[in-house]
């Protein structure tokens, strides 16, 4: 059975051209060129995956995203010219899963849209998570590396368990800090810069080239489960 996806974006070119290239990629694709018909449609037709444009004629695509999270969990991938990091904050601290700025490759959204339509590498269903040679188990607060438990502190659990629940999914580092640390830390990005720096060396990472734990620049961080 084809995803459902819901494109909501003004531009008709943008639309024509994401429908021609998720359709291709075996999506159902129902279009929306403003917020309101965008929310009616994932009203009826409980889309598997949003995208979503921020520049919108009749409300910001932000308001769109903070009213779909009070009645639905669905991933949406924002596809927005706004570049500036604080507006890809908000975007994300309001709940959308990842951030794409345009002009885009089709290639890396399609790369986006499978890595958010995977499924939740078995988070709702197991509380142990295996990626590669990397093994997170969530009851027992236990990491391993090819079956060798990494010994990590409990800011550095909290952190890459965080990160591990939502993966492909940028999590800012407001929302680390606010969760892990508190807000009387809110501003300390060096405690969370040297905490990922310390997982990196502990999981095997490469801090040049990291395969798992990778910066968003100015944004925060995401668990890559996919090259």
């Amino acid at each position: 059975m084809a995803t459902r996806i819901v494109v909501i974006d003004d531009e008709k070119q943008i639309r024509r051209m994401l429908k021609i290239a998720l359709s291709s990629a075996g999506h159902d694709i129902t279009e929306a060129e403003n917020g309101r018909d965008g929310l009616s449609c994932i009203a009826r037709q409980q889309p598997d995956l949003v995208i979503l444009d921020l520049g919108l004629p009749d409300m910001d695509g932000k308001e769109v995203l903070k009213e779909l999270r009070e009645w639905s969990a669905v991933p949406v991938i924002v596809l927005s010219v706004r570049s500036l990091d604080s507006e890809k904050v908000i975007a994300l601290d309001y709940g959308a899963q990842d951030y794409v700025t345009k002009p885009f490759s089709v290639e890396e959204l399609l790369a986006r849209v499978r890595a958010n339509l995977r499924d939740r590498i078995q988070t709702d269903s197991s509380p142990v998570i295996q990626i590669d040679d990397l093994t997170f188990d969530l009851t027992r607060r236990l990491v391993k590396k090819s079956d060798k438990v990494i010994e990590l502190t409990p800011k550095e659990y909290s952190v890459v368990s965080k990160l591990v629940k939502q993966p492909n999914r940028v999590v800012t580092q407001s929302q680390l800090l606010l969760e892990v640390w508190g807000p009387s830390h809110k501003n300390d990005t060096h405690y969370l810069r040297n905490v990922i720096s310390h997982l990196r060396q502990k999981l095997g990472d490469n801090p040049t080239d990291p395969k798992y734990l990778r910066t968003e620049p100015g944004v925060g961080y995401r668990f890559c489960t996919e090259e």
